[in-house]
């Protein structure tokens, strides 16, 4: 358990210090987010990106456990 929280530290770090050039990915803005903007009102849902990394967390954990 440990070595895992370790792991998730690093990973965590690795992700905050390339946060500027990951924010330019076009993460975020897929087919069948829901993006709703009015005035005084916006709403966003990610949920072909939540979709997304789900598929791609599941099989990196099923070849990770493997």
């Amino acid at each position: 358990m440990s070595r895992f929280l370790i792991a998730l530290g690093v990973v965590l770090i690795v992700i905050g210090l390339a946060w500027p050039w990951l924010s330019r990915l076009p993460w975020g803005r897929l087919p069948g987010d829901i993006a709703i903007e009015r005035e005084g009102f916006g709403f966003y849902f990610p949920l072909g990106t939540s979709l997304l990394v789900s598929v791609l967390l599941s099989l990196l954990l099923w070849w990770w456990r493997r």
